[in-house]
């Protein structure tokens, strides 16, 4: 999943100095938790940021992502790609 950085987001301020960056955070955390987010992260270019996540469909990530108190705000979901997953370190972990 690929998010775009959105009208409220401020380049002169760093992620964290970001409005109601403590509030995105916990639920970014949460969904981590839950095992919903796999990975994910800012890619390079300081604009985008792309999630790898388990999900049923591609309505359920954009419903869980628009409940993101950044959702179209500060991030704006541009595109969400299903993948074919061939290499998990995590089934290794659970084999163990």
């Amino acid at each position: 999943m690929l998010h775009r950085s959105g009208p409220e987001w401020d380049p002169s301020k760093t992620l964290e100095e970001q409005s109601d960056w403590t509030r995105h955070a916990e639920f970014m955390d949460a969904l981590l938790g839950a095992g919903f987010i796999v990975v994910g992260g800012p890619l390079a270019d300081g604009v985008r940021v792309v999630h790898v996540v388990e999900a049923e469909s591609e309505e359920n990530v954009r419903d869980t992502f628009a409940l993101d108190p950044w959702a179209e705000s500060h991030l704006v979901v541009a595109s969400v790609d299903p993948m074919t997953i061939r290499l998990d370190a995590r089934e290794s972990e659970l084999d163990q």
